[in-house]
């Protein structure tokens, strides 16, 4: 069932008609001037519309709350009806938030096909987001559309961005639009921060006991103001976590790390005239988080403690305007990031000699990190046909230095890429989305440990054609294939920046000499179906990949150890590798009361030659070289489902969970580095969450909600113990079973 609403618009009037059972208010902001939302009382949903010009014209959307004609933008950077988007686009939007009870990014992204995020470190915590079986760096994290997530924020970024300040995240797998970085070669997540459209306000806090003992508390506010002819708005929000370590097996060392987040931020508006529109957001972020053993105690005094504190500041500031007939839309735009990090990795290994004392004082570290995207981009549209052309500058300044280990990292990356992407739709049916990124990077690094020292001097500039054809098969039936060639320029990544520990030791990751460039062709291929019958929405999507990598970038540990008894690892040059599979989808919703939808991923990662991942140096007769045939810490099997029954506006009981197949997973056994390959079980974990509120007022609302957290305690079992534990053999769920309990209070003109 739909309703159809026909919308007048007057400069800032509004006129509209509508059922007379349903009470709505239409609020005009956002460009172009013609973006109108509505927001039905007693729901907490947004619906948005877009008009090509302004003047009368119909909203329709779906009641059911599965949303088949959601608005989304990373499809093309244009604002385009999610089924006739040519590129498929999931989104993870404020319900599927409030049903899992995700603090952060990290904890939502695992709800859509082809997506996995991983932890990679007992130590500190340590996340990175997979997309189609790709480590994640090949994935390009962007923050409303701008690439200012660095190699450092993708560290341990994901667990810093509160979901309290996200609109949606729109996820786009491999890389099928030119609009995008040649990185982005396994995809693009892309996090929408919230826009003030009504003047409201909200106060939240949340109690979670992880294993039914360890607390994890959260303060958060958010409210919004919006000035009464819509020209201009603002929203506010702030979070404050708390979260105490957790250790799993009782041997004194944590598991989950001891966490302290304060997040504050803006972000406004102002349209100085009907065509034309600033916007300004701003976040402040301080976080510290520390995990070892005799967390009480000063690093260097411990075992093994990894501790990191973080301050970042993100804004950016963009001018986006429109000719007078709507046909021309342009946007100027600077985003920057700039993370000052104090660190501590290392410790005393075990060992009580003065030379261990020493060793362990030489851990401490500083890095400074900057980001900055600048650009200008210009969208042409015609009668079907869409151009969207532009040029982005990205700058990414990082210095990571541990004195006492001699371990400097120097690195200036600045890449200029132009890109052009015609969208040519001949026909109703049929459309295309051709394009290419010309790209010129230029990588300045010296990376030395101990008295190990590679210099990367390099400049580059490649042409990365992309290609997707989309077709309408029937009225419910939509296929979609695309090509994207990426690259990668040598230069330290995400992982490259985190230091784990073992045997007692720090590992350090160090690029070899003469590493060169790494090439990726991507395919994909998939169906969608959407189909509604009466009330009931449904929508089927099977998506089949293919990417090849030449020369990849490879982590080798070479069994090589520093005179302090460091151990070193090295990115080479790897053999030729391919990722291949499907992801499916499917989602019912038989009324606005339920929504069940599910999906998951099948797939294979091998090399086209055994690779290898330990290089014995000899001195041990016991130790050889280690080749495998295909990727660690990916399992062939993973999914998820999420299920939603609401049986009245102030009351609703959510189901979701995710599944991880088994995987080969890299243990170390010993000083050197030496490696044991472990097949891990699967997981399944559940979580269940009710939520209700009570309208106090028409304007006053009280929501609580209580649920569990991995129901079925599906957790690793197996973890390393003692101060020589590898803090890299971590795999599966991130939290054990988990009770939660939140309360918000808040207030909506």
């Amino acid at each position: 069932m739909r309703i159809s609403l026909l919308l007048l618009l007057f400069g800032s009037n509004i006129i509209f008609a509508q059922d007379q059972q349903i009470k709505g208010v239409v609020r005009l902001a956002e460009e172009p001037i013609t973006y109108a939302l509505l927001k039905f009382k007693n729901s907490s949903q947004t619906y948005t519309t877009y008009s090509d010009k302004v003047g009368a014209f119909v909203l329709s959307m779906p009641l059911g709350e599965y949303q088949l004609d959601e608005v989304v933008v990373s499809a093309t950077r244009n604002r385009v009806n999610k089924k006739e988007a040519p590129i498929i686009v999931n989104t993870l939007g404020e319900k599927l938030i409030k049903a899992t009870q995700a603090i952060a990014v990290s904890e939502s992204l695992n709800y859509s096909p082809g997506v996995r995020v991983e932890n990679n470190c007992q130590n500190c915590g340590f996340t990175q987001v997979r997309l189609n079986g790709l480590d994640g760096s090949y994935s390009q994290i962007l923050v409303n559309s701008r690439a200012v997530f660095s190699a450092l924020n993708s560290v341990y970024g994901l667990e810093q961005i509160p979901t309290q300040i996200i609109d949606k995240v729109e996820i786009v797998r491999s890389g099928g639009s030119a609009l995008y970085g040649s990185n982005a070669i396994a995809g693009t997540v892309n996090i929408i921060t919230k826009d003030p459209v009504l003047n409201t306000w909200q106060v939240g806090s949340y109690f979670g006991l992880v294993d039914g003992d360890t607390p994890d508390r959260i303060l958060n506010f958010n409210s919004s103001l919006v000035s009464d002819d819509l020209s201009s708005g603002a929203t506010f929000y702030g979070i404050h976590r708390n979260r105490e370590e957790w250790d799993a097996n009782g041997d004194g060392f944590t598991e989950m790390v001891e966490l302290k987040n304060t997040t504050f931020g803006t972000k406004l508006y102002h349209k100085p005239t009907d065509r034309s529109r600033i916007t300004l957001d701003a976040t402040v972020l301080n976080e510290y988080r520390r995990g070892g053993d005799r967390l009480d105690l000063p690093p260097h005094l411990t075992d093994i403690t990894e501790e990191l504190t973080h301050n970042t500041i993100m804004g950016g500031v963009s001018y986006d305007f429109n000719n007078a007939a709507n046909t021309n839309y342009y946007s100027v735009y600077s985003s920057v990031q700039f993370t000052d990090r104090d660190s501590y990795y290392g410790g005393l290994g075990g060992g009580r000699t003065a030379q261990d004392s020493l060793t362990a004082l030489n851990a401490y570290g500083i890095t400074k990190d900057l980001a900055v995207a600048s650009g200008f981009q210009m969208t042409n549209n015609f009668k079907r046909d869409v151009l969207t052309s532009g040029i982005e500058y990205n700058i990414g300044n990082t210095e990571d230095e541990i004195v006492g280990y001699n371990r400097n990292i120097d690195q200036r990356v600045n890449a200029l890429g132009l890109y052009a992407q015609y969208e040519w739709k001949p026909n109703t049916k049929f459309s295309a989305l051709i394009g290419s990124r010309i790209d010129h990077i230029n990588v300045d690094g010296i990376y030395t440990v101990g008295d190990i020292s590679r210099k990367v001097d390099i400049s580059q500039t490649t042409i990365n054609p992309r290609l997707t054809l989309a077709y309408q098969l029937t009225t419910d039936l939509k296929f979609r294939g695309g090509y994207a060639r990426g690259f990668r320029a040598p230069q330290a990544f995400n992982e490259d920046l985190h230091i784990s520990s073992v045997g007692g030791e720090p590992q350090f990751v160090i690029l070899s000499n003469n590493l060169e460039a790494e090439f990726s062709n991507a395919f994909t291929g998939s169906l969608n179906w959407t189909k509604e019958f009466n009330t009931t929405q449904t929508n089927f999507l099977l998506e089949g990949f293919y990417t090849s990598l030449e020369d990849p970038f490879t982590l080798v540990s070479t069994g090589a150890q520093l005179p302090n008894g460091s151990i070193v690892e090295e990115v080479r040059n790897g053999e030729g590798a391919k990722v291949y599979g499907a992801n499916f989808e499917f989602g019912v919703s038989p009324s606005k009361k339920w929504l069940f939808q599910f999906g998951g991923t099948l797939q294979q990662s091998e090399f086209n030659e055994p690779q290898l991942l330990f290089e014995a140096d000899g001195s041990n007769p016991n130790e050889g070289d280690i080749l495998i045939t295909e990727f660690t810490r990916n399992p062939n099997v993973y999914g998820y489902l999420n299920s939603n029954w609401t049986p009245k506006d102030t009351f609703s009981l959510s189901a979701t969970g995710t599944f991880t197949g088994a995987m080969i997973v890299p243990r170390v056994i010993s000083d050197s580095g030496f490696l044991d390959l472990v097949e891990s079980n699967s997981f399944f974990d559940l979580n269940l969450n009710a939520e209700t509120h009570f309208d106090v007022s028409e304007e006053f609302k009280l929501t609580l909600n209580v649920g569990i957290k991995n129901m079925f305690n599906s957790f690793q079992d197996d973890f390393d113990i003692g101060p020589t534990r590898d803090s890299d053999y971590v795999y599966g769920p991130a939290l054990p079973r988990t009770f939660f309990v939140g309360i918000k209070i808040g207030k909506m003109n």
